[in-house]
């Protein structure tokens, strides 16, 4: 087969890096300073990717809904610490 008659592999998307990325800065961020804000960036991020890789055909559907499962739990996680602190639960 020769170069033209192949088809074109389509490399990873570079949306699902970054949410991968931002994923393994949030989960940091998460257990040493307790930012969960990143959380809503990852999960930005992965919707977008899994969205354009949907439409392009492109590799990174496993990145994009990692960061997505990453996000969300980081999300809920501090949603909970957050709703323990007000009613003194945590200290």
């Amino acid at each position: 087969m020769s170069a033209a008659a192949s088809p074109a592999v389509a490399g990873y998307n570079r949306m699902a890096i970054v949410s991968v990325v931002c994923a393994v800065v949030a989960v940091a961020g998460f257990f040493f300073g307790s930012f969960t804000i990143l959380a809503v960036f990852v999960v930005g991020a992965g919707h977008v990717a899994l969205n354009q890789v949907n439409r392009d055909g492109s590799q990174g559907r496993q990145l994009a809904r990692a960061s997505l499962a990453v996000g969300y739990a980081i999300g809920i996680f501090g949603l909970l610490i957050t709703i323990m602190s007000v009613f003194g639960a945590y200290t």
